[in-house]
């Protein structure tokens, strides 16, 4: 399909393609305006401008739908293991079981890490520093080990080595020596080991935290451009390399209002509760534009709907926490200020509904989880989205990422 938008200038006629997604989405080619016109476009946060054309995951926001690689994430999510998820958002089809067993026994093949090395650094990493930040640096240094290894297998080497590094970084914060990956455990299961294993004493992955792990990390997995993907895409434009471009990722995550939105929820539900658990004093707050209070959690630059993670993600929370007999009044309160926004004009004019970082904080706190660590398991979620892109990138063989500005500075003039 090949149509065009016409328009006029200063009496001068223009014309620019207009191209289509999979759904019909339309898009304005403008690859040329600067070109043809001595014009550029304005937009402030790339809120209404494509950077790229992708095949690995679609939302509708009106619909609140998202798709990975073309199937509906109600159906991932019920039916595929977190690995078999990262198989088709690298590779674009789901694996059959031969592919799904070479990939498996791969990544655990590659679930090592030069110890040593890795761990001298570690020491020389202050223990207050936020475990993202020791992430990303970790994840960057990392390259200096990969010189020798060919691109294929990277994406592997990086699914099998993120978990050693955050368990490393769990164990640093906790004063727990290092524990090695095991290769008879499925790839949450040998997570959590990683994680919570202590000396003298055998551990058992509990399979309800494992599957309950394995479902939020799939709902982390891909989300099209948002600021991290994005942030990757742009430094691999470049000719970064995959690990480094990672890292930068993991920094744009780190922020509060992307991926640091979930342990800001926790801390909100906390202050909430310790202030009495008034829920209508901080919605009335939330409301009033001149109070810097946010209602953390809920809308979604995308989604004008119910974010359909969250649907899922809240079912999560409430079976993980009724299976393990949690008593805990953080979950009631966030029910009860989903309740209570959702029956407020102004949430439902505005469309502010809850997003995944709403109940994602909660799943990871009940299965023990700290909330500085809340990010990191985002991260270890987010990696085959991450890749995937970058690999989408390089195949696409897309030019330098390089934004315009309109400049409103001084004009020019002389030192006096």
């Amino acid at each position: 399909m090949c149509s065009f938008v016409n328009f006029n200038i200063n009496g001068s006629h223009y014309k620019l393609p207009v191209i289509y997604g999979t759904f019909y989405e339309k898009a304005i080619n403008i690859s040329k305006l600067r070109e043809s016109t001595g014009l550029i476009t304005f937009d402030p946060g790339l809120k209404n401008t494509g950077i790229t054309k992708s095949s690995i995951s679609f939302i509708d926001g009106e619909k609140g739908e998202l798709l990975y690689r073309g199937y509906p994430i109600e159906q991932i999510i019920n039916q595929c293991s977190f690995i078999e998820t990262s198989y088709l958002i690298l590779n674009g089809e789901l694996p059959n079981t031969a592919q799904l067993k070479s990939f498996s026994e791969k990544v655990k093949k590659f679930s090592f890490i030069h110890h040593k090395d890795i761990n001298k650094i570690l020491d020389n990493i202050p223990v207050f520093y936020h475990p993202m930040g020791i992430l990303s640096s970790l994840t960057y240094i990392l390259d200096a080990f990969m010189n020798s290894i060919q691109e294929e297998d990277l994406y592997l080497h990086l699914l099998a080595k993120l978990p050693i590094l955050a368990a490393l970084t769990y164990r640093k914060r906790m004063g727990l020596p290092p524990v090695c990956a095991d290769p008879y455990l499925d790839y949450t299961s040998n997570l959590l080991k990683m994680f919570f294993s202590v000396p003298n004493k055998s551990y058992e992955p509990n399979p309800i935290i494992s599957d309950t792990l394995n479902k939020i990390l799939i709902l982390h997995a891909d989300h099209e451009q948002n600021c991290s993907t994005t942030t990757v895409r742009l430094l691999g434009s470049v000719h970064v390399g995959l690990f480094s471009s990672i890292s930068a990722g993991m920094s744009a995550l780190w922020g509060k209002l992307h991926g640091g939105a979930n342990q800001a929820v926790i801390e909100m539900l906390e202050d909430i509760l310790k202030s009495g658990g008034n829920i209508k004093k901080w919605i009335e707050k939330a409301k009033n534009k001149k109070d810097p209070f946010r209602l953390m959690g809920f809308g979604h630059r995308i989604y004008k709907n119910f974010d359909p993670r969250a649907k899922i993600a809240k079912k999560v929370a409430e079976n993980v926490i009724q299976k393990l007999g949690i008593s805990d009044p953080i979950l009631k309160l966030a029910k009860n200020v989903e309740k209570k926004a959702l029956q407020d004009s102004y949430f439902l004019e505005k469309k502010l509904y809850p997003n995944i970082d709403f109940y994602s904080g909660i799943i990871y706190q009940a299965i023990g989880i700290p909330k500085d660590m809340f990010t990191v398991m985002f991260a270890l979620g987010r990696l085959p989205g991450w890749m995937a892109h970058w690999k989408e990138m390089k195949l696409n063989k897309e030019p330098i990422g390089r934004p315009r500005q309109v400049y409103t500075g001084y004009k020019k003039r002389n030192i006096k």
